[in-house]
């Protein structure tokens, strides 16, 4: 049977047209994208799916919303569980789907839930607020959690904060899904780290730095009483000619994680890194442009062979065809309109 994709989409909806996630039906032989329709939900800047792609989880204004995705890859409301926070930022789930994690960048904490059988969100497990004052940068002078991701081997929660600048540790467990501090990764002052991705060997952490504009890459190693973290290279997303104000955003692998790529807002362009699977280190091929203002995500096709990025200030996506060798990308098609879009996420569905 012939795979087919969906695309979803989420935006913004204070200021902007959009109902909240659009829905796009994938042509991966012509690198395309046709609008299918748009689920209405309050503000979706974030969204991820459960480990086997059956539900997704969205982020909203009264918390996380959780649907389960149809035969065709249209949406169905589960529910809508609260958070007892302000507005989150980032959403990800434990590999059997028992436990969620919610960032929240306006109120500085971390929620965690419980995800019901049925793939809805549950209850509130435990919520930890961050403390302490960051730099004196307009920014980052409070915390911000931006990113909760579990290590490969889930003994531990990496939390990202770009207001005071760290990489929070906790031990995870399993059984009740409570956090307990157990370490701190320390930053440069006013990096403003925004993102993490692990190799899927578990040996390899790759951070995304928003204000400074750069990647930071670490040997991980979980094999004792507690985490180890040891970087081993840092690495800009800019272009060598590029001075003005730049902020760093998005991080994907590509090419069964020997290419990762990276977007910068301000720039307006997308930087393209061969990576040493063997050592971890990345080599940047290209810095280049992506016809759109203020990119929010990166994603692949899932033959790799085009990618598309989502435009935020200019309310639209564009997608173009890579060419590893060299990094470079040729734009495929116009743009296309989308109000706000913030992520995105690529799901195979099953052929009608």
């Amino acid at each position: 049977m012939e795979k087919q994709y969906v695309v979803y989409v989420g935006s913004h909806t204070d200021t902007c047209d959009s109902k909240g996630i659009t829905i796009f039906d994938m042509d991966v032989e012509r690198g395309a994208l046709r609008k299918r329709g748009e689920v209405e939900i309050d503000n979706a800047s974030y969204l991820t799916t459960s480990p086997d792609g059956r539900i997704l989880y969205s982020i909203t204004d009264k918390g996380v919303a959780s649907f389960r995705i149809l035969p065709d890859g249209n949406l169905k409301r589960l529910n809508t569980a609260a958070i007892r926070g302000m507005r989150g930022c980032h959403i990800s789930t434990t590999k059997d789907n028992r436990f969620l994690f919610v960032s929240g960048y306006h109120d500085g904490k971390i929620t965690v839930l419980k995800i019901n059988e049925d793939g809805s969100v549950g209850p509130i497990v435990q919520g930890i607020f961050h403390k302490g004052p960051g730099s004196v940068a307009e920014r980052n002078f409070k915390p911000h959690i931006r990113c909760a991701q579990l290590t490969p081997d889930e003994k531990y929660l990496c939390v990202l904060d770009s207001g005071i600048d760290q990489m929070k540790i906790y031990r995870f467990n399993h059984e009740t899904g409570m956090l307990t501090p157990c370490d701190i990764v320390r930053c440069v002052p006013q990096s403003a780290p925004r993102r993490l991705i692990f190799s899927s060997d578990g040996q390899y952490m790759y951070m995304i730095k928003e204000l400074s504009n750069h990647i930071a890459v670490f040997h991980y190693d979980g094999s004792g009483k507690l985490p180890v973290f040891e970087k081993i290279q840092t690495i800009s997303t800019l272009g060598k000619k590029f001075t003005e104000y730049s902020a760093a955003v998005a991080l994907r692998f590509a090419r069964e994680e020997n290419y990762l790529l990276c977007t910068n807002a301000g720039d307006h362009s997308l930087g393209v890194f061969r990576r040493n699977p063997e050592t971890g280190l990345l080599t940047q091929l290209n810095v280049l442009p992506i016809s759109g203002r203020y990119p929010t995500d990166v994603n692949l096709f899932p033959d790799e062979k085009h990618i598309f990025v989502t435009n935020y200030d200019s309310n639209t996506i564009t997608i173009f065809s890579l060419h590893y060798d060299k990094g470079n990308i040729v734009m495929a098609g116009a743009p296309i309109p989308v109000g706000q879009p913030k992520c995105s996420l690529v799901v195979e569905v099953p052929a009608e």
